[in-house]
């Protein structure tokens, strides 16, 4: 059974930059996409960026050209860089896999104006 587990986050300035982790175990060749989410306090939860096993990318327009989704087959892992952080991507960052939907535990993203 997949199983994702997320790290990197933390507490960064206004303009700075952080790399989450996703790392997939377990059946991950059976994963097709892996997606990344965020939920702010008091907001629902939302689709930030995605990338397929064939390494076609997809990024909500507020992200689009600061964040970028890689993966790394060798490692089962898949990597969020976020550059040019605002206070306004301040959440919980969850990924997510496809079809399995399965979630990750979450890690928390603190951007400090």
């Amino acid at each position: 059974q997949v199983q994702l587990v997320e790290s990197g986050g933390g507490l960064v300035q206004a303009g700075g930059s952080l790399r989450l982790s996703c790392a997939a175990y377990g059946g991950t060749r059976s994963i097709e996409i892996i997606r990344w989410y965020r939920q702010a306090p008091g907001k629902e939860r939302e689709f930030v960026a995605a990338v397929t096993n064939g390494g076609s990318t997809a990024y909500v327009d507020s992200v689009k050209g600061r964040f970028t989704v890689s993966r790394d087959n060798a490692r089962n892992t898949i990597y969020l860089q976020m550059n040019r952080l605002t206070p306004e991507d301040t959440a919980v960052y969850y990924c997510n896999a496809f079809p399995q939907q399965r979630w990750g535990q979450g890690t928390q993203v603190t951007v400090s104006p």
